[in-house]
């Protein structure tokens, strides 16, 4: 249990269904910070083939996908995902996260995403995290801070999100300053 009533486990393609219902229900609260998306992404069947590129860069080493649910229900409430895995002298990775409407303001983001950095750093030995916000996403950026992360730059026209190139704020947590293995 990483909060109250939540827990976080590795996606399941079987979460295919809970996935699109939230992400179908969250679309017009989660516009503003996502890329564009197709009517598929929405459906069991755009769920099933995103989880399935997932698992196959999970088991290539470069992904850590992770899901978020109700432990009474099993219903999904968000998602965070350890990604652009780099071992070696790097040792880094990048994550990114959402979570339901409903949760929003109740710590789940930020307890999910002190857990991944536990994993990165005990489990697959990263040195960093990073992470990236929208300039004007000021509660992602509250999340970040609780999690430990500091603001290191900014990335003009960094993704294409809700249309547009957009700045972004860029965030990184040091988990560690042993050598690499």
């Amino acid at each position: 249990m990483i909060i109250d009533g939540v827990e976080m486990r590795g996606v399941e393609v079987g979460d295919a269904g809970g996935l699109a219902d939230v992400l179908a229900r969250n679309r017009v609260y989660m516009a503003p910070f996502e890329p564009w998306r197709s009517e598929v992404f929405f459906t069991k069947e755009g769920q099933v083939a995103r989880i399935e590129a997932l698992l196959a860069e999970r088991d290539g080493g470069r992904l850590a996908p992770y899901v978020l649910v109700e432990a009474a229900t099993g219903a999904p409430v968000g998602t965070i995902n350890l990604g652009s895995i780099s071992l070696g002298p790097f040792r880094s990775g990048g994550v990114g996260y959402w979570v339901d409407q409903a949760w929003a303001g109740k710590g789940l983001a930020t307890a999910a995403l002190e857990e991944v950095c536990r994993i990165a750093r005990d489990e697959i030995g990263l040195h960093r995290v990073e992470a990236g916000t929208l300039v004007d996403n000021v509660a992602s950026q509250r999340v970040l801070a609780k999690a430990g992360f500091e603001q290191y730059g900014l990335a003009p026209r960094y993704l294409h999100i809700n249309g547009a190139w957009r700045d972004h704020r860029l965030f990184q947590r040091l988990l560690h300053d042993d050598p690499p293995l």
